[in-house]
């Protein structure tokens, strides 16, 4: 197994831990949980931009950047307030699934924003995922009353998922990883500090020590994962992040007795199935698309 596999199994173990402890502390406000893991991020990724030496408000190259990076940090802020409150309200599985859909909305953003075609086999793929999220809608014995809303907020949270994802690429070349990753805990504190204000709950010492492991967690996911692409193509770790879905259907089962119907299981398995398959249409393609510049490239040496 190789170094960046291990890294992207770590990573993906590491976010399901924070899951659990969201779901602990659910009880209390969203924007209070953000605050406390804002906290945690802000102070570990201060340090490991001042340890790189640039500055933590970016480059300065240009305006576009600094309105790039405040984008990123509030679309960031955002999408996680939505997946907390998805997780707070739906079977883990169920959240951690509907936060998958991310990959597509980033291509459909990226079909507005970045002038990228989707080609018709991602099209399809697209239909596979959303047939699942509605067949979910037919378990009433799984999920709770009310439950389309919650599942809205889910969608909801992937797409603004996406005009972040978007965002990042359009920071690429421009600004330091570190400091990208800066700014999105930066843009969420100050929210959640006025949630917290307005309708904070003081946490017991217990709820403080989830709070604390779900910064320390969520920080440790960020930096394995980004060590996983660093390390190994993306073709070869990308698909790895959806066993997230297994060990939320295990820990959902096993920590916090969330059964799961058979129209879930099967609406889980579409959305899976339609992701997945778009990830690995997109890695297929721009494989094709390198191979064929380095082939092109030989020949004109050749000529």
């Amino acid at each position: 197994m190789s170094h960046g596999v291990r890294q992207m199994l770590l990573s993906t173990l590491l976010f399901a831990l924070m899951n659990v402890c969201v779901k602990q502390i659910g009880h209390l406000p969203t924007l209070e949980i953000i605050l406390a893991r804002s906290v945690v991020s802000l102070v570990l990724s201060y340090w490991a931009v001042r340890r790189a030496h640039v500055s933590v408000w970016g480059s300065g190259a240009d305006r576009q950047s600094r309105w790039l990076l405040a984008s990123r940090g509030t679309t960031g802020a955002l999408a996680l307030v939505l997946y907390f409150t998805t997780v707070q309200h739906l079977p883990l599985a169920v959240a951690v699934t509907l936060q998958y859909l991310s990959p597509i909305a980033t291509a459909l953003v990226g079909i507005w924003l970045l002038r990228e075609p989707v080609r018709p086999v991602q099209w399809a793929c697209f239909g596979v995922a959303f047939a699942g999220v509605l067949l979910t809608q037919f378990d009433h014995a799984t999920l709770p009353p009310h439950a389309m809303i919650w599942v809205l907020t889910g969608i909801g949270g992937a797409i603004v998922s996406g005009f972040s994802y978007v965002t990042i690429r359009r920071l690429r070349g421009r600004e330091h990883p570190l400091v990208i990753v800066f700014w999105f805990p930066l843009i969420a504190l100050p929210l959640g500090l006025i949630g917290t204000a307005l309708h904070g709950v003081w946490p017991t010492p217990a709820e403080w020590g989830w709070l604390l492991l779900t910064g320390l967690f969520t920080q440790g996911a960020q930096v394995t994962m980004t060590k996983a692409y660093q390390a190994e193509e993306v073709s070869k770790v990308a698909v790895l992040n959806y066993i997230g879905v297994l060990y939320a259907v295990a820990i959902g089962y096993g920590i916090f007795g969330e059964k799961l119907g058979v129209l879930t299981l099967g609406g889980l398995g579409l959305v899976l199935a339609g992701v997945v398959a778009n990830v690995w249409t997109k890695v297929r393609h721009d494989r094709q698309a390198a191979n064929a510049l380095t082939a092109e490239a030989t020949v004109i040496e050749a000529a």
